[in-house]
């Protein structure tokens, strides 16, 4: 265990040299004020093994992981923001990170055009409609074509309710591609809960350390968990904190990794509008503010599907219609 010595003067934390091997990460590491080798390890070991993840870190994450004070961490993490130049920076430039921007399409060119152009990666994507409204039927889909932009790119789906389906998988994979390979380039795992659904969230960096070019996440859906072990008003501000902390970390996957989240959610009627349609998201403002897209799902005539577009950063609210067939999503 490394030693620690307090300065009275700076209150801030140092240490001696730790018998622990320096790899290149923890050396990167070691060169913000405050951590040694001791504290670059639990740093690492908590998947804070970049200056990327440290300056999007929070104090109390880095107090929690190393035990240095508040002081300290403010310290590094402030080292490794403007190691990073993590400041202001012009319009253009944010253009120019732009152009690295992906798009995940479907064979609807109706649903494609009304997302600008397809699903967007570094950016979460909200479906909310009433059950059998294509929410899932989407998800699947994008399971696949992500793998058209680039046969290496991986899919991650957390699967709340148990809809994830390979046979489905399968009725999708155009000709040409390798369906086994499809398949294996989608990773899947049940959340069981709505912590273990948080944990799953997380655990996506695990699969991005390993070399795995992950594209896209999928969680079907967001708010079933949360709904079912929140009940009542009194724990309605519970619910919203931790739902709050799971969008937060699923954006951070998002802008971090270039990636496309993509989240399924529930919908409830309120029982005050007489006019008009009565369906409304579950999360409230919570998961609306957090959302970069939201597309509200609901069935149209003769088995077709509507996308109507209700919020974006840059598009005009619009609608789009679409069938669901064995082969996926196509247009009218």
């Amino acid at each position: 265990m490394a030693k620690k010595r307090i300065d009275s003067m700076t209150e801030e934390t140092t240490e001696e040299p730790a018998d622990i091997p320096i790899t290149a990460k923890l050396a990167e590491l070691m060169q913000l004020p405050g951590v040694g080798a001791a504290s670059a390890e639990k740093l690492a070991a908590g998947g804070f093994d970049t200056a990327m993840s440290i300056a999007v870190a929070t104090p109390g994450e880095i107090i929690e992981l190393t035990g240095m004070n508040e002081l300290t961490a403010r310290k590094a993490i402030q080292a490794a923001r403007e190691k990073l130049e993590m400041g202001f920076e012009s319009a253009d430039e944010v253009l120019k990170k732009r152009e690295l921007i992906e798009r995940i399409t479907t064979k609807s060119n109706s649903l494609n055009n009304l997302l600008g152009g397809g699903f967007e990666t570094g950016a979460i994507t909200e479906a909310f409609g009433a059950y059998g409204s294509g929410k899932t039927q989407l998800a699947h889909t994008l399971c696949v074509n992500v793998q058209k932009n680039n046969p290496e790119n991986i899919a991650v789906f957390i699967d709340t309710e148990s809809t994830f389906r390979p046979e489905r998988i399968k009725q999708l994979i155009p000709e040409g591609m390798d369906a086994d390979k499809v398949l294996k380039n989608i990773k899947v795992a049940r959340a069981f809960n709505s912590d273990h659904q948080m944990l799953l969230a997380e655990k996506v960096e695990d699969l991005i350390k390993k070399g795995l070019n992950v594209k896209l996440v999928v969680v079907d859906s967001l708010t079933a968990h949360f709904r079912a072990e929140f009940v009542g008003r009194g724990t309605l501000a519970d619910r919203q904190q931790k739902l709050n902390k799971h969008m937060h970390a699923l954006m951070k996957l998002a802008t971090t990794h270039n990636l496309c989240v993509y989240v399924t959610n529930q919908v409830m009627a309120k029982p005050d509008v007489f006019f008009g349609d009565p369906t409304e998201a579950i999360g409230g403002h919570i998961v609306s503010h957090n959302s970069t897209y939201r597309m509200y799902l609901r069935r149209g005539k003769k088995g077709s599907r509507v996308a109507k577009l209700v919020d974006s950063p840059n598009l005009p609210e619009g609608e789009a219609s679409f069938y669901v067939d064995e082969q996926g999503i196509r247009d009218l």
